[in-house]
């Protein structure tokens, strides 16, 4: 198929995520995928956290590769980010061969609305799609005290239908090659709506900062910019004032902005698992694209006294 040769050969497809290898998202999704013996699978993923990285890549450094025993799987940690995981996993200086599909998850945290530019999860299927691979991007909504960790298994047995049908449109050479997918399910897994597609909303946590006193202070990040506690209460920190001593601060999220009811957060928040077409251009909304181009041409003969 596809990169791999034969026809009779089985799709071989490579996970990565930006929770880590040993994240129990990353490692239910490849026991499901193995588990239905229809695919070479392959991992390479970020040996230790890399939430909310975005799309970093390391660039004046080497990265160091580990071998790791994952049954069914042929998989290496890597210290780079989940771009890096993506670009070394695809390039066959690790692996003999192109994947034919690329599955970056699953994130423990949803990512929909402005979080999908944090989020290291989108960024390592954002990765294959530059290069031409079809690519997902797969997130569980976790929801302290809702959730557990057999959710995780419960969410990759629910997208199989989608990664069936996906291969199966690219081994008949009509998958669309303009945009990759991202897939967020909802708390809820076992009773989801079924699939809908969406857009990507507005929506985001506002983000504060707080002062602390030690780094080990505040709530663990679950996802992209999801905290798993409630950490807008300010603490009584004296504030140094003496020259040079340093200060500690801490993101602080506030409340989530949310959109319409036809856009990607508010959809997984009704149960469904949202599908979201991305692309690689952040073009600006029309009417921007229309006050710049008569406000451009004047810029050139302004001064600056008459501007400001």
């Amino acid at each position: 198929m596809g990169s791999n040769g034969g026809a009779g050969e089985r799709p071989t497809i490579m996970v990565t995520n930006d929770d880590g290898i040993d994240a129990p998202g990353l490692r239910a999704m490849v026991r499901v995928l193995v588990s239905t013996n229809r695919f070479k699978v392959t991992v390479c993923a970020p040996d230790s956290e890399k939430s909310a990285v975005s799309h970093s890549i390391t660039w004046r450094h080497a990265v160091s590769v580990k071998r790791v025993d994952i049954d069914g799987a042929t998989a290496f940690a890597v210290s780079g980010t989940p771009a890096d995981c993506t670009s070394l996993g695809i390039s066959r200086a690790l692996f003999p061969s192109v994947p034919d599909l690329v599955i970056s998850g699953i994130n423990m945290g949803s990512n929909c609305g402005y979080d999908i530019v944090y989020s290291g999860t989108v960024a390592g299927a954002r990765e294959a799609f530059f290069n031409g691979i079809p690519s997902l991007s797969l997130s569980y909504h976790w929801v302290r005290g809702a959730s557990n960790i057999h959710d995780f298994t419960l969410a990759a047995e629910a997208c199989l239908p989608i990664i069936y049908a996906v291969l199966a449109e690219i081994k008949n050479k009509t998958y669309p090659k303009m945009c990759f997918l991202n897939i967020d399910l909802p708390t809820n897994v076992v009773n989801h709506k079924g699939y809908k597609l969406t857009k990507q909303g507005k929506s985001f946590n506002e983000m504060g900062w707080r002062q602390v006193t030690s780094d080990a202070q505040g709530g663990k990040m679950l996802s992209t910019m999801t905290m798993e506690t409630n950490s807008i209460t300010s603490t009584d920190v004296e504030v140094p004032t003496a020259s040079g001593e340093n200060l500690l601060f801490k993101r602080s999220v506030r409340r989530a902005h949310l959109d319409d009811d036809d856009m990607d957060f508010c959809c997984l928040q009704n149960g469904y698992i949202t599908v979201t077409a991305l692309g690689a251009l952040s073009d600006a909304a029309s009417d921007c694209q229309a006050y710049l181009k008569e406000w451009l041409p004047g810029v050139a003969g302004r001064s600056f006294s008459s501007a400001l």
